[in-house]
């Protein structure tokens, strides 16, 4: 469980419904299934129209993403395991890796290290992962998209349920006190299309975006790796060039660190 994304949620909630409270405003009036019907009936609505459906069939395998906490992978212990794997190429020969490859459960990682057991050039290893690392971007960003414009289209469809909200109301002001209480309901809707779309929707689509960024700096460093054990560099020199992607206080930690032979 992403128990960031779940406390975040639970704080929106919190937020508003003491805000309300605060306010004298009774968490009752949240209870108005028009305006809950036009908030999320309509940004479902306008998401199926900007999307085609085999996009929006991820949509639940991308719910699985924010709310799982997937295993965080180390850097300093991926530039390590490079670090001994390019060692034990200069030792025993580069396909000396290939009983490597079958430990690998990262299939990105295990086809970059079959290339380059398979003998393929630098610069032919680099396009093929790179493309895929490409491909993983355009997936991941497609994904995020999907929340990025049902964030932007929920706070319009708030505004479209008040106009409907305040057409009913002012239909009938023979009674001013039932006309005070339906233009209240009214703007429901707006605070629904306003929270969903700035506490869920915008959110989560940061929340995947980050995931991917993370997801890319770890290939990335894969890709330079397996092109280092490709070169013939020594293990310094791929712990040294890897370490470029860490922060200078955890490339100290890894210099600091004695080489696991």
């Amino acid at each position: 469980m992403d128990k960031s994304s779940l406390i975040g949620i639970i704080l929106g909630v919190v937020a508003i419904g003491v805000g309300m409270v605060l306010k004298g405003v009774g968490l009752g009036a949240l209870i108005n299934p028009a305006a809950i019907l036009i908030i999320l009936a309509g940004t479902v609505a306008s998401v199926t129209i900007a999307f085609p459906m085999n996009t929006l069939k991820k949509v639940p395998a991308l719910f699985k993403i924010i709310f799982t906490e997937k295993k965080e992978e180390n850097f300093g212990e991926i530039i390590n395991m490079f670090s001994n794997w390019a060692d034990q190429a200069r030792k025993e020969g580069i396909l000396s890796l290939e009983n490597q490859i079958d430990n690998i459960d990262d299939s990105f990682l295990s086809s970059g290290l079959q290339l380059a057991v398979d003998g393929q050039t630098p610069e032919f290893i680099r396009e093929v992962l790179l493309e895929k690392v490409d491909a993983m971007e355009r997936r991941h960003q497609e994904g995020a998209a999907i929340f990025s414009q049902a964030g932007t289209y929920a706070p319009t469809l708030g505004v479209l349920g008040a106009v409907i909200g305040l057409i009913a109301a002012l239909a009938d002001m023979s009674d001013i006190e039932a006309l005070g209480h339906a233009i209240s309901a009214a703007f429901v809707a707006t605070l629904l299309g306003i929270f969903t779309g700035y506490v869920l929707w915008h959110p989560f689509a940061n929340k995947l975006k980050a995931k991917s960024k993370r997801e890319v700096e770890i290939r990335e460093i894969m890709i330079e790796g397996i092109i280092s054990i490709t070169t013939g560099e020594s293990s310094k020199v791929v712990k040294d060039k890897l370490g470029s992607f860490l922060t200078s206080k955890d490339y100290e930690k890894l210099i600091s660190e004695p080489d696991n032979e």
